[in-house]
């Protein structure tokens, strides 16, 4: 039985101005549901999530003339809030909520920031004791590959090109198709996507010369394969040396964007190898704190590589729910407020019926658009590189949670219901739209298995699309997606219009 101390709140701070995020509602549920207070201080009030009723109350910060989240001193480069104005924001809401609180950044950049406040925030807040510049260091995708190093942990090769032209020979060199990132995700501006799928040289320079208006460093990085249950990941919370109070693996079993989008349908699952990698890791950089982290297996090797670090709750970290219903959230509590963490660290005793394995994570919205666009997820017998290296045999199938809907809390479920087939109509139901995109794709399949290309000429060469071997070339800005004949569905590429229905 966890016993919380109810008479200390929790502030969820999001400074993203995305309505739909459905981590922060799964963090005022489980904070709720435990009998504690839960403010929300969030860079849009509009949405679903402050329907919950778990929520006590949601703050905003001011609005600067763009509608953006701010005031008259946003003044850093691409509307980063200033730690200047954050911890006037911060100490305001402390001041109305009337006693300390457990402070929960669900970003990076809230994740950074109160980092670097935190001896300036001590006794209106509670924070783990993390080094001021740490998350700073392993949120910036530039660092991540000496951070692995050190630990190490396998990181895909990274290059970081210093001109548009190196950029297209780094991409050539990597080996098209390559991933693109940018370094600070939490810097780019509206439209602009922190990770992309660059296939041609051409591409790459023409990315990199976006470096100004992304704020960030370009990097380009090495793509492993796609492959059946490669994409995993591991929630954890540490305290002192890195040590974890509580954590778990669990394999993306859905996602969307397909590949390299956020987790739709996810499971949890033992796997030693990611679990023993994130103990290393933690144990290096004397971590502590909640902390979500990203592996893709190599199928070459079986060996699963860091590609994302993130210094906070992940979206779908109430996946990691034992059977005593703690997740990292409730342990960040627990542990800030003086009370024991029950449970037994990743590695000793995985598999066992309390610690929440076989358990389903689904992301009704995304699990809909990737059922319907998205290509076979792993099954019990095609688990794929990540699987291979399990040391017990087939888990039963445990319970499922779904991000948005809950009999006892069903308005946000609603709301983003509503919210989201607005957005389709609003925005036009054209072929991006799931109904009828899956029409157009099925027709383009049809017309391409009807017509086989006939083979090139010498005269004909010019006009003749390129070998199946080789990347096929970007589309327009203007252009339609692609449609990839493969079951697999590549990622879609910087270039692509988003899809109308999809709310974030």
């Amino acid at each position: 039985m966890l016993s919380f101390a109810t008479d200390v709140p929790a502030l969820l701070l999001r400074l993203d101005p995305n309505p739909y995020h459905h981590g922060t509602l799964g963090a005022a549920r489980s904070l709720g549901r435990a009998g504690i207070e839960v403010h929300a201080l969030l860079g849009s009030a509009r949405g679903p999530v402050g329907r919950s009723r778990f929520l006590h109350r949601v703050h905003t910060p001011p609005r600067t003339a763009t509608g953006r989240p701010g005031g008259p001193d946003r003044s850093t480069a691409h509307g980063a809030l200033p730690d200047a104005a954050l911890e006037r924001l911060l100490l305001d809401v402390s001041a109305r909520i009337g006693r300390p609180a457990v402070l929960v950044p669900l970003d990076d950049h809230g994740a950074i920031a109160t980092a670097r406040l935190a001896p300036r925030l001590a006794g209106r807040y509670l924070l783990p004791a993390v080094d001021p510049g740490l998350p700073a260091r392993l949120a910036d995708k530039a660092e991540l590959g000496a951070v692995c190093a050190g630990a190490g942990v396998a990181h895909p090769t990274t290059v970081l090109p210093g001109s548009a032209r190196e950029a297209g020979r780094a991409a050539a060199a990597l080996g098209l198709p390559v991933v693109a990132k940018w370094s600070r995700p939490w810097l780019l501006p509206p439209g602009l996507r922190s990770t992309a799928l660059v296939r041609t040289e051409t591409e790459a320079a023409r990315l990199f010369a976006r470096t100004r208006e992304a704020g960030s460093a370009l990097l380009l990085q090495r793509r492993l394969p796609d492959s059946a249950g490669a994409d995993w990941f591991f929630h954890g919370y540490a305290a002192d040396g890195g040590r974890f109070l509580i954590g778990g693996a669990g394999r993306k079993d859905r996602s969307w964007p397909p590949h390299t989008g956020l987790t739709a349908v996810g499971s949890r699952l033992p796997n030693p190898p990611v679990e023993q990698a994130a103990a290393r890791l933690a144990a290096a950089l004397d971590y502590r704190g909640i902390l979500d982290l990203d592996f893709r297996f190599d199928p070459a090797t079986g060996v699963p590589h860091l590609v994302d670090f993130n210094p906070r709750p992940g979206a779908q970290f109430r996946l990691f729910t034992d059977g005593a219903g703690l997740d990292v959230v409730r342990a960040q509590h627990l542990h800030l407020t003086g009370r024991a963490v029950p449970g037994a660290p990743p590695g000793h005793g995985p598999g066992e019926p309390h610690d929440g394995t076989g358990r389903v994570y689904v992301v009704e919205n995304y699990a809909l658009l990737s059922a319907l666009l998205g290509p076979r997820p792993p099954g019990p017998a095609d688990g794929g590189a990540g699987v291979a290296n399990l040391e017990r045999g087939p888990v039963a199938r445990g319970p499922v949670e779904r991000a948005w809907f809950a009999a006892d809390d069903p308005l946000p479920g609603l709301a983003m219901a509503a919210g989201w087939l607005m957005r389709c109509l609003v925005k036009g139901v054209r072929p991006s739209c799931p109904s009828e995109r899956l029409r157009a794709r099925a027709a383009r399949a049809v017309r391409g298995r009807a017509v086989a290309p006939p083979p090139p000429t010498a005269a004909g060469a010019a006009r003749t699309a390129p070998p199946a071997a080789l990347p096929s070339p970007a589309p327009e800005a203007e252009s339609p997606a692609p449609v990839q004949p493969a079951p697999n569905t590549q990622p879609t590429p910087h270039t692509e219009r988003r899809n109308p229905c999809t709310t974030s």
